[in-house]
């Protein structure tokens, strides 16, 4: 039985304040899966991160490019999850960057493969980072218990001058516009109904400031 996996977290950067906006959006969430597109730059090959709206939203570094590129050729089928995004005022003038854990893993255990990355991708939506990198013993507990997720778990980057995480958990206001984007019309409208008393809260402080009540 080929359980052959590997999994680590690795780096990406933004070649524009514009392209890395795009990670502040509702469109690419922290635990969301993002799209690996290979392309040759400069006799090198890069891995592109894309969102679930095909946009680009940075790229890997020449590390983490190497390690996708090579688990491809292996066959293997990847998944990479943002981890969070952060901003440094350095090198000027300024830049969005991260990291994305990647899970790498035999097609032909998809199943529980898959599985267990969703339940990562789901750890990573409430602001946790489980440790991806496995051994053999850890990996053989993905099989023999569906719910497990590693306990262990890696700290963020430490902060540097200039630099600010900027997105590192889902927030609730996010997680309900995926629940309507899914077409849980439950969750949907919870989503407006806390989207206006939000907006009536405001205008009840509002009010009272004003004197009106």
């Amino acid at each position: 039985m080929d359980q052959s996996y590997e999994g680590f977290y690795a780096q990406y950067d933004t070649p524009s304040k514009k392209v890395g906006s795009m990670l502040m959006g509702a469109d690419t969430l922290v635990g969301d899966d993002l799209k690996v597109d290979f392309r040759t730059e400069e006799g090198c090959v890069t891995a592109w991160l894309l969102n679930k709206f095909d946009a680009e939203v940075g790229f890997l570094d020449t590390d983490g490019s190497r390690k996708l590129q090579l688990a491809n050729a292996r066959g293997q089928k990847i998944r990479v999850i943002l981890s969070f995004v952060a901003y440094s005022d350095e090198p000027d003038p300024g830049h969005y960057w991260g990291e994305v854990a990647v899970m790498c893993f035999n097609p032909a255990y998809v199943e529980e493969m898959d599985a267990f990355a969703d339940r990562v991708g789901s750890r990573m939506a409430d602001g946790v980072r489980p440790d991806v990198n496995l051994g053999a013993s850890a990996v053989k507990k993905i099989f023999d218990e569906p719910d497990w997720v590693p306990v262990d778990t890696v700290a963020l980057p430490k902060k540097e001058k200039g630099m600010a995480v900027l997105k590192d958990h889902q927030s609730m206001s996010e997680k309900m516009i995926e629940q309507g984007r899914a077409k849980n019309m439950g969750c949907y409208v919870i989503s407006w109904v806390f989207i206006i008393a939000v907006v009536a809260a405001a205008a009840y402080g509002i009010a009272r400031l004003a004197g009106v009540f």
